[in-house]
């Protein structure tokens, strides 16, 4: 008997079929069986689903001789059903690879829950839109086991099929079936919520739910669209049935007039001349329903609610207009005052333009001023040890203020004292661009210490690359470049790219990266205490794994790796540390994988450690693929993989300087099966990787010796000559040695 069924309805998708099916078989976790419906689909589905069944046998296919709709379908293949679990899925969406692996770690750990939700993701044929409402109650939810009556927010999980697995026995025992119609998930949703005694959530994207352009039912205006009554007499006709779930009739008496007004108010499902009857329909249901002593909530929708009561259509009708006119006026209001503030900022920002500049004053931002991290707060620290007498501002977004470290005095951006500071200050250190509107002023000083050493293209070679400078423009870019007065490198390698690059008036500094004075010459208990912050056992290897993002891909985020087969195959004494490039920490990323498996222990998402010097002196070897991060840790002398499975295509869409696949500073692999075999068979540390980074050091580290702040800070801030480089860089010991030492 499998663990899981798979139930896959099928109806006029043959466009999009063999993706869904696909994303069922590719699973890493195998025991499953696959029960597709044919609901005597009129075009090809059902001979694509018969080559499905001869290839694989998990894959069972019931050809209907009759179209009953997707409900009845659903509860055809449910009656076919030997697994543990039922999952159904709609033949137009797919699953996220892993999905089927999490999902069964999460019944284990949760001793086989009546039902389990995990999340999804809308996906347009665009692109992939943003995280679901739903992502935060299951981020609440945690490792908790929970049922409805205690924790009666989780009625407003997404109310499908498709997110939920549910325990098969529980749901026959209740004879829960799918009724014929539009709106068929919401009774069964609902009813299975409210008699479950165990509910687990998994905070994981496991659906991506296809956001058709046309031909979806829920998004083509019709009478079909009343069916949403019938549906919901059906659950309130078993509720008066039950009175040991009085309780619920409130609850899901809200939901009903919540989903019954959503309907409503979409042109692409109740057309105008219908409006009027549907919505005496809904007033009906709630004349008949009603709970006493009924509260609607707060808001638009609970005013909605209270008209139900007593008011007709005409007044629905009024409320919704005023709305609209309300929205319109307050975004012309915004419009009005927004342009009467633009303008007298900047009536401000040149008054105080006019002030001397201040000698004694320098400002810093880092990576669009999201807190202090990076050269510029390497800069800064040292600035306050060597040159007390320049006080330093930073500027920092509004959400990055809370997690400041103390005594950091700041502004946020379009303040009136943020352009005060800009304006008067001798000292401006940046590892990007300032915005345009500002203006440097003679007699300041623009410190540009960028982001590290250059692999893909930058600046003005991106302009023949398309699509990898979508988004911004190239001679805006440059314009504001044209402000650079000293460019920071750590290697000639650097001073080569940022000159071509950046064609300005500009002088290069050898100073080395400031940021990684810590990696040369670290405290001796930093690195071990860093691995006790994370939660690194004693003794264990740490893989640290850094993903660049990619400009093939809307979003930027590709799955290189099977996290969770990767940290499985390390085995037993090594520990992954995830860190995703910082344009990937919000949006969908996260919860495609990562944040379930870092709350299971599985490995340590890092993503948001603010310094990620702190990550590579706890680890003992880096994987990256194309990541910038690589030239910093060469300074460790510890072990590098680059794992290149997409080079060519990586290359070709964002162009790079060098083959790093060729010049790399370790083993490279191209598969997940070589990436696999170089640590199981110790190969990412033997002889020859370490004359590969020998060498990619020797190029790229040449300026790093631990001093390169003081450099900065004598030469910039005291006017004193820059101090000479070492002969001989320290080289740290690695982390697990260095955590061995310790104990």
């Amino acid at each position: 008997m499998p663990r899981f069924t798979i139930i896959v309805p099928v109806f006029k998708v043959q466009g999009f079929l063999r993706e869904c099916i696909d994303s069922v078989l590719g699973q890493s976790y195998p025991d499953f069986e696959v029960i597709a419906v044919d609901d005597r689909s009129p075009d090809h589905c059902g001979a694509i689903l018969d080559e499905y069944a001869e290839r694989d046998e998990r894959v069972r296919v019931l050809h209907l001789t009759e179209n009953v709709g997707l409900g009845r379908a659903r509860n055809a293949g449910l009656e076919q059903a030997r697994g543990d679990y039922v999952l159904f899925l709609d033949s137009d969406d797919f699953y996220t690879p892993g999905l089927l692996a999490a999902v069964a770690d999460r019944l284990k750990s949760a001793e086989d829950p009546d039902i389990l939700v995990f999340d999804h993701v809308r996906t347009h044929w665009w692109g992939r839109g943003g995280p679901s409402d739903a992502s935060t109650l299951l981020a609440a939810a945690g490792q908790d086991v929970f049922d409805l009556r205690q924790s009666p927010q989780y009625v407003h999980l997404f109310l499908v099929a498709w997110n939920k697995a549910y325990r098969r026995d529980f749901f026959q025992e209740h004879g829960l079936q799918y009724a014929p119609g539009l709106y068929e998930d919401a009774p069964v949703t609902y009813r299975s919520m409210v008699l479950a005694e165990r509910i687990a959530c998994l905070n994981r994207i496991g659906v991506e739910y296809r956001q058709r352009r046309q031909g979806a039912i829920t998004k083509t205006p019709g009478r079909r669209h009343f069916d949403i009554f019938t549906q919901y007499e059906g659950l309130f006709a078993f509720l008066e049935e039950h009175d040991d779930l009085a309780w619920a009739r409130p609850l899901l008496f809200e939901r009903a007039l919540d989903h019954m007004l959503f309907v409503i108010a979409r042109e692409d499902r109740v057309t105008l001349a219908d409006r009027g009857n549907f919505y005496r329909e809904i007033r009906a249901f709630h004349e008949r329903h009603c709970p006493e002593g009924f509260v609607p909530p707060d808001g638009d929708r609970g005013t909605e609610m209270r008209l139900l009561a007593s008011a007709p259509y005409a007044s629905y009708a009024a409320l919704r207009a005023s709305r609209g006119l309300r929205r319109l006026a307050g975004a012309g209001k915004r419009r009005t005052l927004g342009r009467a503030s633009t303008a007298a900022q900047h009536t401000w920002y040149r008054a105080q333009s006019k002030l001397p500049l201040d000698p004694h004053l320098a400002v810093y931002s880092a990576t669009h001023h999201a807190g202090v991290h990076g050269d510029p707060a390497a800069i800064h620290a040292k600035a306050r040890e060597l040159a007390p007498h320049i006080r330093g501002v930073w500027v920092v977004r509004e959400d990055a203020v809370d997690s400041l470290p103390p005594g950091i005095d700041h502004v946020t951006p379009g303040s009136r004292r943020y352009r005060s500071v800009m304006a008067r200050a001798t000292y401006w250190v940046n590892n990007v661009n300032w915005p345009g509107a500002l203006v440097k002023r003679p007699g300041q000083v623009h410190l540009h210490t960028h982001q590290g050493t250059p692999l893909k293209y930058m600046g003005a070679d991106l302009l023949t690359k398309p699509g990898a400078r979508h988004g911004f423009s190239v001679p805006k870019m440059l314009h504001r470049a044209d402000r650079w007065d000293l460019s920071l490198v750590a290697n000639r390698h650097s001073e080569l790219v940022w000159d071509r690059a950046y064609p300005c008036h500009f002088t290069s500094l050898r100073t080395g990266s400031p940021r990684n004075d810590v990696l040369v010459d670290p405290a001796a208990d930093h690195g071990a205490a860093v691995r006790a912050r994370l939660g690194v056992p004693a003794g264990n290897t740490v893989v640290l794994y850094a993903p660049t993002r990619r400009e093939y891909r809307r979003g930027g985020h590709v799955d290189r790796i099977d996290l969770a087969r990767f940290a499985a195959d390390l085995g037993a004494g090594h520990t992954l540390v995830v860190r995703l490039h910082p344009s990937l920490a919000t949006g969908t990323t996260r919860g495609l994988g990562l944040a379930d498996l870092h709350a299971r222990g599985v490995l340590i998402d890092a993503t948001d450690e603010p310094h990620v010097e702190d990550l590579m002196l706890a680890s003992d070897v880096l994987v990256t693929d194309y990541s910038a991060l690589m030239f910093d840790y060469a300074n460790l002398d510890r072990p590098i993989v680059i794992h290149a499975d997409d080079w060519g295509a990586y290359a070709a869409s964002r162009g790079a300087y060098f083959d790093i696949t060729a010049e790399a500073p370790g083993h490279v692999s191209r598969s997940y099966r070589e990436l696999a075999w170089l640590f199981a068979s110790e190969t990412w540390r033997d002889e020859e990787s370490a004359g590969l980074r020998a060498g990619f050091r020797e190029r790229f580290c040449e300026f790093d010796d631990g001093r390169a702040a003081e450099r900065v800070v004598r030469t910039l801030l005291l006017g004193e000559q820059m101090p000479e480089r070492a002969a001989t860089p320290v080289l740290p010991a690695p982390a697990a040695e260095r955590a061995h030492s310790m104990r």
